[in-house]
């Protein structure tokens, strides 16, 4: 979700930074690149009502500063209203990422605001209703999107809109900014694919193309009425660097995460990993401690080791702050630690001419 100028600076070795919570798996949508490969009903060993209080409890000590209940669709929980209360009163800043979906607009979104959600996660995965729908498999999901992310709006809740970046997704890029112009939502995260889960590799945009992207981003980033972030897409954060020192905009939050650095994710059935696209798990929120496994599991100790990474990565100058997606590089070569896959950056140390 968005940063935020009041989040307090983290020590990534002792939490993560933003802590993400798939409540369910359960989504009537079909969406051709779900993380979850959701399905319509909730799975029988999805962590109970009295799990999920006692997991609140766990999370409040670890603190992060956002706390994000995800899915499948959060709101197919009968219990989501006392989840977000209880989080909430544990002082966890609380988003939430439902789907766009009849159920969602039949909720009281002013309800949803006293609950405790702070900021709300949509996604526009396509820039028309025939491109969004055809992406959700779903039909009128656009129109509900756009439903939802106007009653977020006039609650007084945080407004983030997600959209995949693919290959198919590419061309309507130029759409996608003149619709993100007429939403104004708070804060614009464009995601990039990783393979996993329903998502093809086939789909992948390239490293050039990524890049096009990019440099088209941080050019308008400050002509635009939002924040600009990026998802597993970490070397936009390079751009954005390399902008700033050639004269360009200085930067205001540039939060250096990645999967298992500043990020964790728990999933429906108490499985800790390092991200939703990074299907690796350190153990189980049912018989481990969570802090422990977050702090000390070398799973998530490699991750956060900038001078680990494989390849180019490794000697990139951008490491400590980008570090590429470890999701992508274990989804595309099977190596968590390898060189991200769609970065077309030579670092200084591989080329013998300086460049910015």
């Amino acid at each position: 979700m968005a940063a935020h100028p009041t989040f307090p600076q983290v020590d990534f070795s002792e939490r993560p930074f933003i802590l993400f919570w798939e409540v369910t798996r359960a989504c009537v949508l079909a969406c051709r690149h779900c993380r979850a490969i959701a399905q319509p009903h909730a799975h029988p060993d999805e962590l109970t009502h009295e799990e999920a209080m006692q997991l609140i409890d766990t999370i409040a000590e670890l603190a992060p500063p956002m706390l994000v209940l995800t899915g499948g669709d959060p709101m197919m929980r009968a219990d989501i209203f006392e989840l977000i209360r209880y989080a909430s009163s544990k002082g966890l800043r609380v988003a939430l990422s439902p789907a766009a979906t009849p159920r969602l607009l039949q909720a009281d979104f002013a309800q949803l605001k006293e609950a405790g959600v702070v900021s709300m996660s949509l996604s526009l995965d396509g820039a028309t209703r025939e491109t969004h729908d055809r992406f959700r498999g779903v039909s009128h999901t656009f129109e509900r999107t756009l439903q939802a992310a106007k009653a977020a709006k006039e609650a007084g809740i945080q407004l983030q809109i997600n959209t995949t970046l693919s290959h198919s997704t590419l061309p309507e890029l130029d759409a996608f900014i003149e619709l993100m112009r007429e939403l104004t939502p708070d804060v614009w995260s464009v995601f990039v694919l990783v393979p996993t889960g329903r998502a093809s590799a086939e789909d992948l945009p390239t490293a050039d193309e990524l890049e096009q992207v990019w440099q088209r981003l941080e050019g308008l980033r400050c002509e635009l009425p939002f924040a600009i972030k990026t998802t597993e897409g970490h070397h936009y954060r390079r751009v954005l660097m390399q902008a700033a020192k050639n004269g360009g905009q200085p930067l205001r939050h540039l939060i250096p995460t990645r999967d298992g650095k500043g990020v964790l994710f728990i999933s429906h059935v108490g499985e800790v990993q390092p991200s939703g696209f990074l299907p690796l798990t350190a153990g189980n929120v049912r018989t481990d401690n969570l802090a422990d496994l977050y702090r000390h599991h070398p799973l998530f100790t490699e991750l956060r080791n900038d001078d680990a990474l494989g390849g180019k990565c490794g000697k990139c100058e951008y490491r400590r702050v980008c570090g590429g997606s470890r999701a992508r590089a274990y989804g595309s070569l099977g190596d968590m630690m390898a060189a991200e896959p769609l970065c077309n950056y030579t670092p200084a140390a591989l080329r013998s001419t300086p460049q910015s």
